[in-house]
């Protein structure tokens, strides 16, 4: 069995002993052949992951220890009400962002960075390899504003440059400040919106660097659009203002959508409801280094619950993705 099969398998098992002894197997196994596991875990982890806050994130810690991640990036990232409640926690008050550092810690990883945002929405990488930031991108006034902001970071692993691109795209129906919402939801204003924040993105990525497709990229993040490559499921037309985002990647960039290559004909949702929005691409090099992916659905993240008093999901309303790569 391939070493990421077989941790595949048993992290699906509830016995915590029995996934750690799998994956130092696994980890093992791989040093033997002179290669290196790099495992990506991404999340979008709801309200700098409000659920697990009043608790010190110790759920959310031994989650992620169980997997045993190297490189991890969570979206919404930032701590932004008081536990338990919908009401804002004061700037002062807040335990995250400035705190990733620790919380990194007690899973293991040395390194973290913040992309550049605007707003209570950052993305956060932590890392077992030092990180290195390249960009912060926050669009441009007036018309050109990356809402939630994105980063380009890089890291080094198995001798390799891999550049990672994290980002999360307006999610409203309407485009961001919009005189009439109203109007603006008519004329399918956030998807338009969405469209923009990805070409800037890419703009000031993967498309800024020559000859992109030889190059080691991953770019991950909460998308809030639809994929062609889900069409099937979704039945739009084709020319769908919701498919306008994930078209553009497709059409115009090197990426490889890894779930939906992966899971061609089967939907694998990323929300609590019947919608893949969140995605992990990479570069044709990287996706030929892939070993397992899945959308995580376990004891923990498997059928939020939404809380009655504020509607927030516990432990979110994402699930996670999880991506070993096999750099030789």
């Amino acid at each position: 069995m391939r070493a990421g099969a077989l941790i595949r398998a048993v992290c699906r098992m509830s016995h915590a002993a029995a996934v750690t002894a799998a994956v130092a197997a696994a980890v093992i196994c791989i040093g033997c052949r002179g290669e290196t596991r790099l495992r990506v875990l991404y999340w979008n982890i709801q309200n700098g992951m409000w659920a697990d806050q009043g608790s010190n994130y110790a759920n959310f810690v031994e989650w992620v220890k169980r997997y045993d991640p190297d490189v991890c990036v969570w979206c919404e990232a930032q701590t932004i009400y008081e536990n338990d409640t919908d009401k804002y926690c004061s700037k002062e008050k807040r335990y995250l962002t400035d705190n990733w550092g620790e919380v990194a810690a007690r899973y293991g990883h040395s390194y973290w960075t913040k992309s550049g945002h605007r707003d209570d929405y950052p993305q956060v990488i932590t890392s077992k390899y030092p990180i290195e930031k390249v960009l912060d991108i926050v669009g441009e006034e007036p018309d050109s504003v990356v809402t939630h902001g994105a980063c380009h970071a890089r890291i080094e692993c198995g001798g390799r440059k891999v550049n990672i691109v994290t980002l999360h795209t307006w999610p409203q129906a309407y485009a961001y400040r919009a005189a009439d919402r109203e109007a603006s939801k008519a004329e399918n204003g956030g998807d338009r919106y969405r469209r923009m924040e990805m070409e800037y993105i890419c703009g000031h990525t993967i498309l800024s660097v020559p000859e992109p497709e030889r190059g080691s990229w991953m770019m991950m993040g909460d998308f809030n659009s639809r994929s062609p490559k889900d069409n099937w499921f979704y039945g739009y037309p084709e020319n769908d203002s919701r498919l306008m985002v994930q078209e553009y990647i497709l059409r115009n960039t090197p990426y490889v959508d890894i779930i939906g290559e992966r899971f061609a004909g089967e939907f694998r949702t990323t929300t609590y409801g019947k919608a893949r929005i969140d995605f992990v691409y990479c570069t044709p090099d990287l996706y030929g280094a892939v070993s397992d992916a899945y959308v995580v659905e376990d004891d923990y993240t498997r059928d939020p619950v939404r809380d009655e008093a504020t509607h927030f999901h516990r432990p979110s309303d994402h699930l996670p993705i999880l991506v070993d790569f096999i750099i030789k």
